[in-house]
């Protein structure tokens, strides 16, 4: 009986080796059926762990076998069991003072983007909304009497003269055309008279010869009528032209001298309530900004300014220039017109190269003749 049961023991030992020899033949029979890298082998520690030293040993193999231009300072692979359904993932970083730092992926953003039409239509209107504040503000402290007014006081009096005689000389452009239109109605009721002369002239046999002078006398009157019209005109013309084309452009460019110098009186203002504030870091931006849009609007007004000068200055030659003949010609044209000189009449007007317009045909301009 002690025999058999010290037996027992010695059959069962024998029995399990046998069975592990045999579980190792066939681990490593289907080890080389199936093939493999070293990337899918995951070793087990006795207590049923995963080994780790492999895994990291495939990782240094990896980074190693990796070209240096890929800029990849490390990569981690990380595998998981063959019962999870997710795949390894391989884990890439630069490395920054031996630390890595994952890369993210985004939008590519240019430099040169284009900006919205509707952001730079909201722009302008917000840059003119707030100059057109302070310009408003600036001509009611103006009106008000609080608000100081940059004056030039020589270029001033000058364009307060030119409206003076831009008035005057429109009122004597009324009254010439009105003794235009009076002396057209008399010059065809001349005409008128001297047809009606002339025809109880041939009907009438006693008094042939009295109503045969009066109509050649009125015959002669708006014939000289013509011509001084002709003249009359001639001098509308030219004034008109110097009154409501030549000032008139000039008083445009004043009128922009004046808002050149609103906007500067502005932004001078406003320059002078930051300055007189206190400076800190939220000030001195605004104070910097202010300084360069008040140069900026300094430099327009000043080129306004000299614009208004220069135009004053020619604007004053060329008027006397036209003037001087216009008012010649009047005189002359006048003068010998009441003086019943026809011939004068007519020198004054070859004088001033005006050519009578031939009832029924469009004569050419005085313009297009020069």
């Amino acid at each position: 009986m002690s025999d058999c049961s010290n037996d027992t023991p010695t059959l069962g030992a024998s029995k399990a080796a046998t069975e592990e020899v045999k579980s190792n033949s066939e681990e490593s029979t289907m080890a080389q059926d199936s093939p493999k890298n070293s990337a899918a082998e995951i070793p087990v520690t006795s207590n049923g762990e995963v080994d780790d030293s492999h895994e990291h040993g495939f990782n240094r193999d990896l980074k190693r076998s990796l070209p240096a231009g890929l800029g990849l300072s490390e990569t981690q692979i990380t595998s998981h069991g063959f019962d999870s359904t997710k795949e390894g993932v391989i884990e890439a970083g630069a490395l920054q003072g031996g630390q890595r730092t994952q890369t993210k992926s985004g939008p590519v953003v240019l430099a040169d983007e284009v900006k919205n039409p509707a952001m730079e239509k909201l722009e302008l209107v917000r840059k003119w909304s707030l100059n057109t504040y302070k310009c408003t503000r600036q001509i009611i402290s103006e009106k008000l009497g609080r608000g100081s007014r940059t004056v030039d006081l020589e270029l001033e009096a000058q364009i307060d003269i030119l409206r003076d005689n831009k008035k005057k000389y429109e009122n004597i452009l009324r009254l010439a055309q009105t003794l235009s239109n009076q002396l057209f109605q008399m010059v065809h009721t001349q005409r008128q008279l001297g047809d009606a002369f002339a025809d109880l002239s041939l009907k009438s046999l006693e008094l042939h010869e009295e109503f045969g002078y009066n109509a050649d006398t009125q015959k002669l009157l708006a014939k000289n009528g013509e011509t001084l019209l002709g003249a009359i005109n001639f001098f509308i013309a030219s004034v008109n032209t110097l009154v409501n084309k030549t000032i008139e452009d000039t008083l445009m460019t004043v009128k922009q001298y004046e808002s050149a110098r609103i906007e500067y009186d502005a932004y001078r203002t406003d320059l002078e309530e930051l300055n007189l504030g206190p400076r800190d870091a939220n000030t001195l931006p605004k104070i910097e900004q202010s300084q360069h849009l008040f140069q900026a609007h300094k430099e327009k007004y000043d080129k306004m300014r000299n614009d208004v000068s220069v135009k004053l200055k020619f604007l004053e030659e060329n008027k006397v220039k036209v003037l001087h003949n216009q008012l010649v010609l009047f005189h002359n044209a006048i003068a010998a017109y009441f003086a019943g000189n026809q011939k004068q009449l007519e020198q004054t007007l070859k004088q001033f190269h005006i050519k009578l317009k031939t009832p029924g045909v469009d004569a050419p301009s005085w313009l297009e003749e020069q």
